[in-house]
């Protein structure tokens, strides 16, 4: 099995450096290009299948890398971003601060003991559900010679990748990925092994971290 989990392409929240969570922004027009080029760049992987969160811009991130193939494209809810709650939609960068919280940074930097909005999640729980969805898919035995495209979004993606990281301690493992970029997994015999992680098949000009440390 190969599994190759990718980022959602930019939208415009990403650009004003605002908590998007599970609100279900849309890509906006660089973010449709950076998901076709990527879509270039994977358009010999002979996936078998798609899986995506159910929120739109992801949606059409795994759309647009697999428009013009016969590849069944479904749903799940365990592959949506954390939730912010009621903080979605609030500015997250020193220069339009919104969040109600001085403990916010830990986010980065202490992700596990980060202390979400009353109504939006943690990191822990968003890694339960993300190891759900990762063992559940990988113990499935009819799909054990299958190629499959993974669309989530930046948190949820690490997540994921936690089931294959040595260091279960370090969750960011350098930063939010990049939007498209795209991480491969090989999995064989139950023993799951990183081939590639935050991986761009842009240019590197187009690189662009939105999401930074606040101080």
């Amino acid at each position: 099995m190969k599994l190759y989990i990718m980022r959602h392409g930019e939208t415009a929240w990403n650009v004003e450096g605002r908590l998007q969570g599970q609100t279900d922004t849309e890509l906006n027009e660089n973010g449709v290009r950076l998901a076709k080029v990527t879509a270039e760049g994977l358009k010999n992987i002979p996936f078998d299948l798609g899986i995506s969160s159910p929120l739109r811009r992801a949606k059409h991130t795994a759309e647009l890398v697999l428009a013009g193939r016969n590849v069944p494209l479904t749903t799940d809810d365990r592959l949506m971003e954390l939730s912010f709650g009621s903080w979605e939609g609030l500015g997250c960068r020193a220069n339009n601060f919104e969040i109600p919280s001085e403990h916010f940074d830990d986010f980065y930097r202490d992700p596990f003991h980060f202390r979400p909005a009353g109504d939006g999640e943690t990191i822990q729980e968003v890694c339960d559900r993300a190891e759900a969805f990762y063992h559940e898919l990988t113990a499935k035995p009819e799909l054990q010679d299958k190629t499959i495209l993974i669309a989530t979004h930046g948190c949820c993606m690490r997540a994921l990748l936690r089931n294959v990281y040595e260091d279960k301690n370090d969750f960011w493992h350098g930063g939010v990925p990049y939007n498209c970029a795209v991480s491969i997994i090989e999995v064989q015999n139950g023993v799951s092994t990183l081939l590639a992680d935050n991986k761009i098949y842009y240019d590197p000009s187009d690189c662009v971290n939105f999401y930074k440390e606040v101080k």
